[in-house]
C-alpha cells in the first residue's frame, strides 16, 4: 500500500484508495455508453465501395464494440500509469461521427482510420517538440478559466439530452424543449430525476461515494421499472419512436452476462491510401481537421479536470501536462490502428473527480473495467443514460463555479471568455468554444491596440482556428 501511495501521491493530493476506486468506477459509469454508442455510429455506416465497418457486407457491431472497449481500456490504464492523473480515454463523440461521414464520401474504412492514424502521429510529434505543452501554457489564465465553465455547461447540457430531460423539438422555431412536446414523459425522465435528488442530497451532505451511490440505485431502480413495465427503447425500428423509452442501454436484465469478443477491427488501417483515393488537398484539409480537433477538445478538457481536481498552478497551468497529452496524442493513433476512430479524453472524467479521483488509480480502474466490458458487455448495457447522467449535471454545477473568477470588467477579457462558454454547449463542441475565444481575443487585443499581450503562439492558434471554421468552402474552392 505504501509503494501505491508513493507511485501515484495519494496522501500528497489529499486522497485515498477507496476514493480512487469509487472515482474510476464512477468515470467508467458515465461514460461506459460509448462501448454500446460507438457501433451504432460507426457500424451502419457504408463507405464508399458499399462495405461496412470491418470490411463486410452487414454490420459487424460486437467486433467495434469490442474493440472500442479494448482501446480504451488500454489507453486509459496508460494514462493513469504514466501521466498520474485521473483522465480517462475512448473514442472521441463527434470525431467518430466525421470519422463516419469521411467514409461515407471520400475513401474506404481502412483508408479513414489511416488518416486518423497519421494524425495521431503528427499530434504526437507537436507534443515530443514541446509546441502543444507551449500552446497550452500561452493560453491566458482567465481563458482557461471560461473554458472550465464552458466544459461545465457542456457536460450538464449532455447530461439534460441524454436523459431525455431535453429534447430537440421536431418543428417549429425553438430549437429544444423540456422532454417532449414541453411535457416530462416516461418513467426513465423519473429515474433520472430521482439519481439527481439522491447524489444532490447525500453530496450536500457529504457522504462518501455520493455519485456512485446514486448512480447505482438509480440503475437498480431503471432495472425494477422495465421490469415491471416493459418500457422498452426510444427507438422502434423502421422510423418509429418511444417517447417514454430508454435512450440507449434498456436495463433489462441479459440472459448471459460474459460475452467472448471479436477483435477483427484491430491493425486495419492504410495509411496514406486515402491521399491517392480523395486527393492530397482534401485529405490534407481531413487530417487538418482532425488534428484541431484533437488538440484543443484536450487541452480543453485537461483544464477542466485539472481545476476541479486542484491539480493547476495559479496560472491555470496543470501538473505533468506533457504527459498527459503524450498520452492522449498516442491514444489517437491507438484508436485508428483498432479500426474504431481517434481516442481522446473524455470530460465524463469529471464525474469521477466529483467522486474525489485525484491521482493515476482512478483511471487504472477505469482502464480495468473497460477490459473487463470486452466480456461483460451485457452487464454494462445494464447501466441506462438515465442513470448515469445525473453525475454530470453535479460536476457541471462544481464547475461553472470557476466563474466568478473570471474578470468581467475588462471587455477584452469578457468577451472571448463568455464566448467560450456559451459556444460548447450550444454548438455541441469543445474545440469551437476554444477557438471561437482565441479568435475574439486576438481581435479584441489587436482593435484596442494591446497585441504586445498577444503570445505568438495564441496568434498561430488563431490562424489554424480561421482556416478550420472556413475548411470547407476552402475545401470546396481548392477541389
Amino acid at each position: 500500500m505504501a509503494t501505491l501511495d508513493a507511485y501515484f501521491k495519494i496522501k500528497q493530493r489529499k486522497s485515498t484508495v477507496g476514493q480512487e476506486v469509487r472515482g474510476g468506477l464512477v468515470t467508467f459509469l458515465t461514460m461506459a455508453y460509448i462501448v454500446v454508442l460507438n457501433p451504432l455510429i460507426l457500424g451502419f455506416t457504408q463507405d464508399v465501395n458499399g462495405k461496412f465497418l470491418g470490411g463486410g457486407d452487414a454490420p459487424n457491431l460486437p467486433a467495434i464494440a469490442a474493440a472500442t472497449a479494448l482501446v480504451a481500456g488500454i489507453l486509459t490504464i496508460l494514462m493513469g500509469a504514466v501521466a498520474n492523473f485521473p483522465l480517462a480515454l475512448a473514442t472521441g463523440l463527434g470525431i467518430n461521427a466525421f470519422v463516419a461521414r469521411l467514409a461515407a464520401n471520400y475513401m474506404p474504412w481502412e483508408q479513414v482510420m489511416g488518416l486518423v492514424v497519421l494524425e495521431g502521429i503528427i499530434i504526437t510529434i507537436l507534443v515530443l517538440t514541446g509546441f502543444r505543452v507551449a500552446v497550452f501554457k500561452a493560453v491566458p489564465t482567465q481563458l482557461k478559466l471560461a473554458i472550465s465553465v464552458g466544459i461545465g455547461l457542456f457536460i450538464a447540457l449532455i447530461g439534460l439530452v441524454d436523459a431525455g430531460f431535453v429534447r430537440r423539438t421536431q418543428s417549429g422555431p425553438v430549437p429544444v424543449e423540456l422532454g417532449a412536446g414541453g411535457s416530462l414523459v416516461g418513467w426513465p425522465v423519473i429515474v433520472f430525476i430521482f439519481g439527481l435528488i439522491l447524489i444532490a442530497i447525500l453530496y450536500s451532505t457529504k457522504t462518501k461515494g455520493a455519485i456512485l451511490i446514486g448512480v447505482i440505485a438509480a440503475t437498480v431502480l431503471a432495472v425494477i421499472l422495465e421490469t415491471v413495465f416493459k418500457i422498452g427503447p426510444s427507438f422502434l425500428g423502421d422510423g418509429k419512436v418511444n417517447p417514454s423509452g430508454w435512450g440507449l442501454n434498456v436495463p433489462a436484465i441479459p440472459s448471459s452476462f460474459i460475452q467472448v469478443p471479436n477483435f477483427g477491427l484491430l491493425g486495419r488501417f492504410d495509411l496514406f491510401g486515402g491521399f491517392a483515393t480523395a486527393g492530397f488537398i482534401t485529405a490534407a484539409l481531413l487530417v487538418f481537421t482532425l488534428l484541431i480537433t484533437d488538440f484543443f477538445d484536450t487541452m480543453g478538457t485537461m483544464t477542466a479536470i485539472g481545476a476541479e481536481a486542484g491539480l493547476t498552478d495559479r496560472n491555470g497551468n496543470v501538473e505533468g501536462a506533457d504527459r498527459i497529452l503524450l498520452v492522449d496524442s498516442i491514444a489517437a493513433m491507438a484508436g485508428g490502428a483498432g479500426g474504431i476512430s481517434s481516442n481522446t479524453s473524455y470530460i465524463e472524467s469529471a464525474s469521477g473527480v466529483g467522486e474525489g479521483a485525484r491521482t493515476g488509480l482512478a483511471s487504472i480502474v477505469t482502464g480495468i473495467a473497460f477490459l473487463l466490458a470486452t466480456f461483460l458487455s451485457p452487464l454494462v448495457a445494464l447501466v441506462p443514460y438515465e442513470a448515469a447522467t445525473p453525475a454530470l449535471l453535479i460536476v457541471g454545477f462544481l464547475m461553472m463555479t470557476q466563474i466568478k473568477d473570471i474578470d468581467w470588467s475588462d471587455i477584452t477579457i469578457a468577451l472571448p471568455a463568455f464566448l467560450t462558454i456559451i459556444l460548447m454547449p450550444f454548438t455541441y463542441s469543445i474545440a469551437v468554444g476554444i477557438g471561437a475565444g482565441f479568435v475574439t481575443h486576438v481581435l479584441l487585443k489587436l482593435a484596442t491596440g494591446k497585441s504586445k499581450q498577444i503570445h505568438p503562439l495564441l496568434w498561430a492558434s488563431a490562424i489554424a482556428f480561421v482556416i478550420y471554421f472556413a475548411s470547407y468552402p476552402i475545401n470546396n474552392w481548392l477541389s
